[in-house]
């Protein structure tokens, strides 16, 4: 039944009360004279799981013999059938822990009270287990002082759980989505039919048919909603690589922490909140976690978009009747956040009623299909492709976890096309290893008169890399003479749209001076020192300007020996894939050649090997 006015405004005291650490029991707000005072009965069942990251196992554990009926779950050792005795005409001569496991067992039945909807006794338990805590004084004990905070801070959190779902439990609809119908929804679903957004809504719902059925087989497995595989639309349009402004990342859109938090792995190998059935399984976990919290789903989505410390914040401010109209709440939300709720309830009125809208569901991608193969090298995707006769792009997309299309060096369990498992493991010792691509940084002397900033120009990258690379803390600060490493994007590769062009033998005697080049790159890309170059072309400082042509002291290339070999420059080569296709340390490459990592090479160009 719904709670009457004055019993909640009683309710909202405690409460109150509650978070602030007061020591005043709620029972201490008294009722109006004219509604009765209700015993109810205690029935002790099985509770789910606390959804505060309390152990209660560290209350109470149940011996081997022992069942949950068994156990003493109020005062006095009442039996199942006793009401809870509110008053305190008695000391209780039991220890400090005792009781604060017995107030457990009240905060277990409250939840199965509220479980089958009976919220005025799911109160009273709450409302005996608070009265527990208060007898209890751990004095300087301080496990026992963290256990009763922890307590204090569950009853709270119960409270704000049993308000906030009481209409859905009355309606005897508790993990219902409600397909509510207002001005909000209907501006969202003129926007996905026949708005701006109807080509992002369409390109999403064919991308669905990629992932969606295995996330519904999660989501029912795990008790919830199917209507919940439709989430990652607004997420993300299904997209396993999208990243928003906040770094929110994968189908799912999991910040670093969070993703953290419920078990996604992320290192310089993998990411897995880029891994749908990871990331499905840790959202669903979020979700569950929230709904143990909030109690309805409307509520639940604008948490999981914003986070349930901001939803709980705006519900403080609110008046006692927030949650029997979410959309009160929704005016008070950040506008990303009040848009989502409306959004997602959109996409379910056009998908339940897909005529009515125009909207084509015979469109729709087939499901990945996959099995997987457990491999302990360290290979890339590329090659890894090429034995099993697929594109690259095809094992890509069956394994966006891999952030640079290479595989980790422990043993990894890669999908590939079913059936095709022995294929690869047959020849996995054939296929050669790969390490991940180094960044490339040349060295810059700071010199009186730079900043971060100019440098970072100069060089054509950003403050906050340089920052990074060099764990600087502040950008307005940096000391004359200071050696920075200053990173790059990579390494250049040949333009598409040059010719060919050959440059074996001896490099030019001149360069010519272009935007971002310094007296100490020029130098080091010609394997000469600036005060060559300087006393060369009669310099008596270092300054440059664009299309200046500098005489360049070159010497002799090292010849061919039985040790060095030239290779001739492919299409597609780079520095660093010629250095790893020979063995070689990029370093050693870039110096018998003479180039920097920006330098750039064309096909049909000869450089030296080992």
């Amino acid at each position: 039944m719904i709670l009457k006015q004055n019993e909640f405004l009683a309710l909202l005291t405690g409460f109150g009360l509650l978070l602030t650490g007061c020591t005043t029991t709620m029972m201490g707000v008294a009722a109006p004279d004219n509604l009765p005072v209700k015993t109810p009965e205690i029935v002790t069942e099985t509770a789910p799981p606390s959804y505060v990251g309390i152990d209660e196992n560290v209350y109470h554990s149940i011996t081997d013999g022992e069942t949950a009926s068994d156990t003493v779950v109020s005062p006095n050792n009442a039996k199942k059938s006793d009401p809870p005795n509110l008053s305190l005409a008695e000391p209780n001569p039991k220890s400090a822990q005792e009781m604060l496991d017995e107030a457990l067992e009240f905060c277990r039945d409250s939840q199965d009270y509220w479980q089958r909807g009976e919220l005025e006794k799911a109160v009273e338990a709450l409302d005996q287990a608070y009265l527990m805590i208060l007898e209890v004084e751990p004095e300087d004990d301080f496990k026992l002082i963290q256990e009763k905070e922890d307590l204090r801070f569950m009853i709270s959190k119960r409270i704000l759980e049993i308000y906030a779902s009481r209409n859905i439990v009355v309606n005897g609809n508790h993990n219902a989505i409600p397909l509510d119908m207002n001005r909000h929804v209907q501006a969202e679903i003129k926007r996905f039919t026949v708005g701006v957004e109807k080509n992002f809504f369409l390109s999403s719902l064919k991308r669905s048919g990629r992932y969606r059925s295995q996330i519904v087989a999660e989501l029912k497995e795990a008790g919830l909603p199917e209507e919940l595989s439709w989430l990652p639309l607004i997420e993300s349009g299904f997209k396993v690589k999208a990243l928003s402004r906040a770094r929110a990342l994968g189908l799912w859109q999991f910040i670093p922490s969070t993703g953290y938090k419920f078990g996604l792995k992320r290192d310089r190998y993998i990411d897995e909140r880029m891994d749908p059935d990871k990331a499905t399984r840790a959202a669903i976990a979020y979700l569950k976690e929230l709904h143990n919290i909030f109690g309805d789903w409307t509520t639940v989505l604008a948490a999981y978009n914003c986070g349930e410390g901001r939803v709980l914040r705006v519900i403080k401010t609110q008046n006692v009747n927030y949650l029997d109209n979410f959309w009160d709440l929704y005016e008070r939300l950040p506008r990303e956040t009040a848009r989502y709720v409306p959004r997602f309830l959109a996409t379910l009125h056009i998908l339940n009623t897909p005529e009515k809208y125009g909207i084509d569901l015979a469109q729709i991608d087939s499901p990945i299909t996959y099995e997987t193969a457990t491999i302990n090298r360290q290979i890339h995707l590329r090659d890894a492709a090429k034995v099993l006769g697929i594109t690259e792009t095809t094992l890509r997309e069956m394994n966006p976890e891999l952030r640079y299309k290479i595989l980790p060096p422990t043993s990894y369990d890669l999908k590939i096309p079913t059936g095709t498992s022995s294929q690869l493991l047959a020849k996995i010792e054939s296929v050669r290893k790969t390490a991940l691509p180094q960044p490339a940084y040349v060295y810059h002397r700071v010199r009186s008169g730079e900043t971060l900033s100019t440098i970072a120009r100069r060089y054509r990258t950003s403050v906050a890399r340089i920052k990074r690379a060099n764990n600087l803390r502040s950008s307005h600060f940096i000391r004359a003479g200071k050696r920075l490493k200053i990173p790059h994007r990579g390494y250049s590769y040949a333009s598409q749209t040059k010719s060919p062009q050959k440059h074996s033998g001896p490099l030019p005697d001149y360069h010519v001076v272009r935007r971002g080049d310094s007296l100490w790159n020029i130098a080091r890309k010609y394997g000469t020192t600036t005060q060559a170059i300087q006393k060369l072309n009669g310099l008596t400082g270092t300054h440059l300007y664009k299309g200046q042509r500098l005489k360049i002291a070159v010497t002799p290339a090292p010849q061919q020996t039985g040790d060095m070999k030239t290779y001739q420059v492919q299409s597609g080569d780079s520095p660093f894939k010629i250095a790893q296709a020979h063995q070689m340390p990029l370093d050693r490459f870039l110096k018998i050649n003479r180039l920097s990592p920006r330098s750039t090479i064309y096909p049909g160009q000869q450089v030296y090997v080992e």
